[in-house]
């Protein structure tokens, strides 16, 4: 498994608060000092996650996760019905950042130094398209804002160098392709939903039109996420000769929904995430 031909890649998903799966696993990865990665592309809280990771912050997205975002000044449903977000990204960054703030300094010294390159995935209001970012010290924070705002969960429209921009999640959830694109030939893959999820269309799908009166484009692109889903899991089922994917995903019986707030069923995915990263890397250090 670890023999290399080309570009080492690391793809995590995002989904919310299903995110914390995937925390577990990078824990797993930081604490045991597995990193033999070139490139790493992150989505939505994917993003975070990496971004925590790559500063070797390893309890970081945990403590976040757990002391922030289950609270009701984050997720916050009848603040929802009355107009307001659901997700108010706005107040976690701001207070993430005050009390917990990322080492920058040395996730990007790490990256320079070692010749890592480091994505975020956004979703372009205006074309519909994915914008794979490439953050920098000054704008990293904007851009994993940007990547993790779900549209209608949180209601302002952010921008990335003056175009509107959104969830990354929209144009391309999981940008396996983008990482072949790239030159990655060994790819692992974090997911946040079990390996046999099937997205399907949204039983709301007939609202994005009104939802989204003032983007149609967005939401022509929100309409057809099912497409995308799905081809990047058939790319990562039957890839390209030469092409190695490695999948780490969560067991189906991990109740961990975008919006779950109850402690113990978050701690819960971050331990199984935990565990599911030491067997990987098990597996991997033993060429099997």
């Amino acid at each position: 498994m670890n023999a290399k031909t080309g570009r080492s890649a690391l793809v995590v998903e995002g989904g919310g608060m299903r995110g914390m799966f995937t925390a577990g696993v990078l824990h797993a990865f930081g604490g045991e000092g597995f990193d033999p990665f070139d490139l790493y592309i992150g989505v939505s809280a994917g993003a975070c996650n990496l971004t925590s990771h790559l500063a070797g912050q390893n309890d970081r997205n945990y403590d976040i996760n757990i002391n922030y975002s289950t609270t009701p000044d984050f997720i916050n449903l009848r603040r929802f019905l009355l107009g307001g977000h659901l997700m108010d990204i706005d107040w976690l960054w701001e207070i993430s950042m005050k009390e917990y703030p990322i080492d920058l300094e040395r996730l990007f010294t790490r990256l320079e130094k070692e010749k890592k390159e480091f994505i975020v995935v956004a979703t372009s209001v205006e074309s519909g398209r994915a914008m794979y970012l490439a953050p920098g010290i000054n704008t990293i924070e904007n851009y994993t804002k940007v990547s993790s705002s779900v549209p209608l969960f949180y209601r302002n429209v952010l921008e990335v160098d003056s175009e509107k921009a959104t969830d990354g999640g929209v144009a391309d959830s999981i940008p396996v392709i983008e990482a072949y694109n790239r030159g990655a030939t060994d790819i692992t893959v974090l997911r946040t939903r079990p390996s046999d999820y099937v997205k399907k269309k949204s039983r709301l799908s007939f609202l994005y039109p009104l939802f989204f009166r003032k983007h149609r484009v967005l939401a022509r692109a929100l309409a057809d996420r099912p497409l995308s889903y799905m081809k990047a899991v058939e790319f990562m089922k039957n890839p390209p000769a030469g092409i190695r994917i490695n999948e780490i995903a969560p067991p189906k019986d991990l109740k961990v929904k975008r919006a779950t707030r109850d402690p113990e069923t978050l701690k819960r995915a971050y331990r199984i995430g935990i565990e599911y990263g030491k067997r990987f890397i098990e597996k991997y250090n033993s060429g099997t």
